[in-house]
C-alpha cells in the first residue's frame, strides 16, 4: 500500500499530498497529518520521501503501536517524556484550517486562537490527572480524548463531538468569561466572579478559589484570574459529577488540607449558606440537619470526616458542594427541579457539563438573534453565532 502511494511521487510528497498516508496507511486522523509529517522531516526540507516514511513507521516500530501511544510520539518533542499544551497547537490549527464544522471561523483570527486555547485547556482539566501540565502516555490511554479525535473525521457537525471539541461548549464558556470580564482585560477578578450564576456562589468559596488552593493560578497579575484559569473554574463549577471537579472543590473545602473534609469545615461554608438563605426569606435550616443529609449521601467510612475516596464512591457527591455554597443549585436540588430531571431522563449519557452548555447556548443563541433583529438585520435566523468582539 505504502508502494501505492509513493508511486507517483518519485521525489517525495510534500505536506498537502500527505494527508491521505496519514488516514489511511497510518490509520490516523487526518488532522495529526502536518505533526506526523514534521515529525518524519525533522530538517524542514519540506519533502517525505518513501525511505523516510518506511525508516520512521515500519522501522521505528510506530505500526506495532496501539494509536494512544502512535499519536503521544508524534505529538511529543524529541526527548520529552509527556505532551504540553503547545504540542497540541499544531493539532488544532490543522483541524481549524480543514474541519468544514468550523469553516465560519476562518476569517477570525482572534476567535480560532480562543477556541484552539478552550479544546486545550479542556483537554488537560479532564486528563491530566496529575494536574502538572505534562501529559503521560498513561493519562493520554486513561482519557477519551483518542475516541474523540477519530469521531471528527468521520462527523462535519463539530458540535456532535461533545468532548473537547465543540464549537458550542466553547462559545459558552467563553461569553461567560466575556459577561464576568467588564473591562475586557482578559482577567477576571473576585467582584467580577462572584457575580457568576446570577451571584450563586459564597463569598467564602471564592475566596479559597483565589487563595488558589484547588489550583495555582496561570496568571501572572495578582488578584486575577486568566481565561485558562477560568476555564477550570466553570468545568468543576457545572460538572461536579466528574472526578476532576470533586478533586477541585474538596481541596477548596479542606481548609487545614489534612484530606478530610471535617464538619467543622463544612459548617465554616454553610454559615454563608444559610445567612443567604434568611435573606431571601427561606425556611433557615439547621446545620445539625444538614450533616446528616450530607452523611446519608455519601456514607463515608467514618462519621466524622469525609475523604476524597468517600466523595469518588457516591454519585450525590456534587450536591455536598452546592449545599455548601452555591444557593441556587441547593435550592434546585431541595425542590427537585422538574425542568433538571426531564433533561437528565431524556438523555442519560450527557453528562451535567452537556446539559448546562445545551441550555446556555440555547439561551445565548435566543439573546443574540433578539440583538440582531432589533438591529434590523435580515435572516438572522440562519447565521452562526458571531464571536463577541
Amino acid at each position: 500500500m505504502v508502494d501505492q502511494f509513493f508511486r507517483n511521487y518519485i521525489d517525495g510528497l510534500h505536506v498537502h499530498e500527505f494527508k491521505s498516508i496519514t488516514k489511511e496507511v497510518c490509520k490516523l486522523p487526518s488532522f495529526l497529518s502536518p505533526a506526523l509529517f514534521r515529525k518524519i522531516d525533522p530538517n524542514c526540507t519540506d519533502i517525505v520521501t518513501r525511505d523516510a516514511f518506511i525508516k520512521y513507521w515500519i522501522d521505528g516500530n510506530m505500526l506495532s503501536m496501539d494509536t494512544a501511544s502512535q499519536i503521544y510520539n508524534i505529538l511529543r518533542q524529541q526527548g520529552c517524556k509527556y505532551l504540553r499544551q503547545a504540542d497540541f497547537k499544531p493539532v488544532l490549527d490543522e483541524l481549524l484550517a480543514t474541519h468544514p464544522g468550523l469553516e465560519f471561523l476562518r476569517t477570525t483570527s482572534e476567535f480560532q486562537e480562543r477556541y484552539a486555547e478552550t479544546v486545550i485547556y479542556r483537554i488537560f482539566y479532564y486528563i491530566n490527572r496529575s494536574g502538572t501540565g505534562c501529559l503521560t502516555l498513561r493519562e493520554l490511554k486513561r482519557g477519551n480524548l483518542i475516541a474523540a479525535m477519530q469521531q471528527l473525521d468521520e462527523e462535519d457537525d463539530i458540535n456532535k463531538i461533545i468532548r473537547y471539541f465543540s464549537y458550542e461548549h466553547f462559545y459558552v464558556i467563553y461569553c461567560k468569561f466575556w459577561e464576568l470580564d467588564g473591562d475586557h482585560d482578559c482577567f477576571i477578578d473576585k467582584d467580577n466572579l462572584i457575580k457568576y450564576g446570577n451571584n450563586a456562589l459564597t463569598y467564602r468559596i471564592v475566596d479559597r478559589i483565589f487563595s488558589q488552593v484547588p489550583r495555582k493560578f496561570t496568571s501572572k497579575v495578582e488578584g486575577k484570574m486568566s481565561y485558562e484559569d477560568f476555564v477550570y473554574f466553570i468545568l468543576a463549577e457545572e460538572d461536579k459529577s466528574s472526578e476532576p471537579s470533586l478533586e477541585y472543590w474538596f481541596k477548596c473545602v479542606d481548609l487545614d488540607e489534612n484530606g478530610v473534609i471535617t464538619p467543622n469545615e463544612m459548617q465554616f461554608f454553610f454559615e454563608e449558606q444559610l445567612h443567604r438563605m434568611e435573606c431571601v426569606t427561606q425556611e433557615a435550616v439547621l446545620f445539625s440537619d444538614i450533616l446528616c443529609q450530607i452523611i446519608d449521601m455519601i456514607g463515608p467510612e467514618k462519621e466524622n470526616c469525609i475523604t476524597f475516596q468517600d466523595l469518588k464512591g457516591s454519585k450525590l457527591s456534587g450536591n455536598v458542594f452546592n449545599i455548601l455554597f452555591n444557593l441556587n443549585k441547593f435550592m434546585a436540588f431541595e425542590t427537585r427541579d422538574p425542568f433538571l430531571i426531564r433533561q437528565e431522563r431524556e438523555d442519560p449519557n450527557l453528562t451535567e457539563w452537556d446539559r448546562f452548555a445545551q441550555r446556555e447556548y440555547v439561551r445565548l443563541s435566543m439573546e443574540e438573534d433578539v440583538d440582531e433583529v432589533s438591529n434590523g438585520s435580515a435572516d438572522v435566523w440562519d447565521e452562526p453565532l458571531e464571536p463577541p468582539f
